[in-house]
């Protein structure tokens, strides 16, 4: 999948798209609809499946506060590599863009600028200056567009929002049912104190640039580690133990600040040096809930059993 980050480094010639626009945090069932949508309406024209996003939420501008983030844009990108996008262009959505008009966005970077042969957007997929981008405009403007439907789950509409408040409240299943797939993060790993190696389960520590993610605990799941040549396909996939906290037994005497917790991992039946790599993490099931350990070894002796409990769990 091509990356295009500023409208600037858009090529001279327009290559024939078909272009969905939206933030698409979480990549969701809606949202896999809409693409899916995208690449057969791409494939029946032979044109580039395109989607149009942006760095941050437009909510941060529109209302002065955005919700944290189900998927960073990095993690974003890489569902719709999955999901067959050929090209995504990532705008800011800053005052300018907001002032633009609908009429204008699209003749000038839908039709001009990305080629755009047809649309297809979500129910409620709205652009442009006071939101009056709308199917109905795109119609009278002669533009093709394929509008799909909410996607509905136990009776409620699939939504970012949803979402968000079902990994809050630590409900992997209701989430992973909204989803479509388990409750995911992708992060960076980062060097963390080494204890757990000492320990004898060595973690990769996680920075998830905000990306949201369940409650403390620890989890079973499995890790995807991330190729690093262009396409960041999974290059290999390792069953985990992961826990999200702030180490009570190690930092009794100096808890972490409210609302900081630490992403461990520990990948089972593996040994080498991932510094600096990106990893996916999949969560599948709680386990227990973090707690003190009165020393080292009793926590040693518990990590053991976490293991044990992830393999079952993950067999």
């Amino acid at each position: 999948m091509i990356v295009t980050n500023h409208r600037v480094d858009l090529p001279a010639t327009a290559e024939n798209s078909v272009v969905s626009i939206g933030v698409f945090d979480g990549v969701h069932l809606g949202h896999a609809a809409i693409l899916s949508a995208n690449v057969a309406c791409a494939r029946k024209r032979d044109a580039c499946p395109t989607v149009v996003t942006f760095k941050g939420h437009p909510k941060q501008v529109l209302l002065g506060r955005a919700p944290r983030t189900l998927t960073t844009l990095a993690h974003r990108l890489e569902l719709f590599r999955r999901a067959g996008i050929g090209h995504t262009l990532v705008l800011s959505f800053d005052d300018e863009l907001r002032s633009t008009q609908a009429t204008e966005f699209v003749n000038e970077l839908l039709v001009k600028e990305l080629g755009a042969q047809a649309l297809v957007l979500g129910f409620d997929s709205k652009f442009g200056r006071d939101q009056k981008g709308t199917p109905e405009l795109l119609r009278e403007m002669g533009i093709p567009v394929e509008v799909i439907d909410k996607v509905v789950v136990g009776q409620r509409a699939v939504s970012s929002t949803a979402i968000r408040e079902a990994v809050g409240l630590g409900d992997l299943d209701g989430a992973r049912a909204m989803l479509g797939r388990p409750v995911s993060v992708l992060g960076e790993v980062v060097h963390g104190n080494a204890l757990g190696r000492t320990l004898g389960f060595p973690t990769a520590n996680l920075d998830l640039h905000h990306e949201l993610h369940p409650p403390a605990g620890v989890y079973a799941g499995r890790a995807h580690l991330l190729a690093t040549h262009a396409d960041h396909s999974i290059e290999a996939t390792h069953k985990a133990v992961c826990n999200v906290g702030t180490r009570p037994t190690l930092h009794a005497d100096k808890p972490r600040a409210l609302g900081e917790l630490l992403v461990e991992v520990h990948l089972l039946d593996f040994e080498g040096d991932i510094y600096g790599r990106r990893l996916e993490l999949e969560f599948t099931q709680h386990l227990r809930a973090e707690r003190k350990f009165d020393g080292l070894d009793a926590l040693k002796d518990q990590i053991g059993a976490d293991v044990s409990a992830a393999r079952s769990i993950l067999a």
